[in-house]
């Protein structure tokens, strides 16, 4: 058979089937695509494709469906992920751009991706063990209590309100605040601890207790990773698809309200060269995942979290791979300038 007539066969079914949502025949290749052959020589390629398990034929129909092992033929042979359309990067940029703080960039994103998609959409929260000191805060709010926050270069934000035994003077708090950040700015989160330690041994003896009881306050922050969390959105589009489903949505339903399943899943996908990677149906090791696809990449640090969208093996993954690649490129930009 012809290699590149098969691949050129196997793209016009998975194509159509992701289109018009039904089984395709050699006829309507035929009539639909330019591929110069006859539908006798396209039935053939058929039969051909589905004897190495491309496609099959489901029991109610002649045509044929792509398989998960004719799926991941056919992203494996995308040389490219296309561009977004202007009007798509516009819809990034006006959603985006207004967000004020992480939470709110993340929730912004997963919205957008998912509207872009069609499908649900998830985003983890950046690893705050993995990040570095942005700036330190400290502010009196009462006599006997300091808002402690403490930024990481990924966006993360995290705040407490730290109770100490001595009433704030207010100039002495802005003073011990400078001396953190001047001496942790940079330093790796993991290392705080012991690097604030070190600031409030080089402190005069009267700054000491004060400092101490805000360091504290500061290691809990820095050990309140967040990196277990995820948002998710878009759970509605499944229930538009429940058709791609042979048996029940509930286990996909069930694995989406599990977090930990998706945060596995997508902090053990491997790279890919084209920036977005994707795991097809069996190629997910959950049960509950089996008959959907996943397409994700990282964003911020090369080693950062992912971002992605799941949905069922019926996918548009050309434009779904292009969205989530231009929303994480768009959301690293903003957290590298937040």
């Amino acid at each position: 058979m012809n290699e590149p007539r098969k691949l050129e066969v196997l793209r016009a079914i998975v194509e159509d089937y992701v289109h018009f949502r039904e089984p395709v025949g050699s006829k309507a290749l035929v009539e639909r695509h330019g591929l110069g052959v006859s539908s006798a020589t396209i039935r053939n390629d058929m039969a051909a494709l589905e004897d190495e398990g491309l496609i099959a034929a489901p029991h109610t129909s002649a045509g044929r469906v792509p398989t998960d092992k004719g799926y991941r033929v056919f992203v494996d042979h995308l040389t490219s992920v296309r561009p977004l359309s202007p009007a798509e990067k516009q819809a990034i940029h006006a959603l985006l751009d207004g967000a004020d703080d992480l939470d709110d960039v993340l929730e912004r994103t997963v919205r957008l991706l998912s509207q872009l998609t069609n499908q649900v959409a998830v985003v983890q929260y950046p690893q705050l063990g993995r990040a570095r000191v942005r700036h330190i805060e400290a502010v009196a709010l009462a006599p006997h209590e300091v808002l402690l926050v403490l930024i990481a270069d990924t966006g993360t934000v995290e705040q407490r309100v730290q109770s100490v035994v001595e009433e704030v003077d207010r100039d002495r708090l802005v003073y011990l605040r400078d001396r953190f950040v001047e001496g942790a700015a940079g330093t790796p989160v993991t290392h705080l601890d012991a690097t604030l330690s070190a600031i409030v041994d080089a402190l005069p003896p009267h700054d000491q207790p004060l400092a101490a009881e805000l360091v504290r306050g500061l290691s809990v922050l820095a050990a309140s990773s967040r990196e277990d969390r995820m948002v998710m959105a878009g759970t509605a589009y499944l229930a538009r698809s429940t058709s791609d489903f042979l048996q029940s949505i509930s286990p996909v339903l069930e694995a989406l309200e599990e977090q930990v399943v998706l945060l596995r899943l997508l902090s053990e996908m491997a790279s890919d060269p084209r920036g977005v990677t994707v795991t097809i149906g069996r190629e997910n090791p959950y049960d509950g995942l089996v008959e959907t696809s996943v397409v994700a990449t990282g964003y911020g640090r090369t080693d950062g979290p992912k971002i992605g969208v799941l949905g069922p093996t019926r996918m548009d993954y050309p434009a779904t791979m292009a969205a989530v690649r231009a929303v994480a490129r768009y959301l690293s930009k903003i957290l590298a300038g937040s």
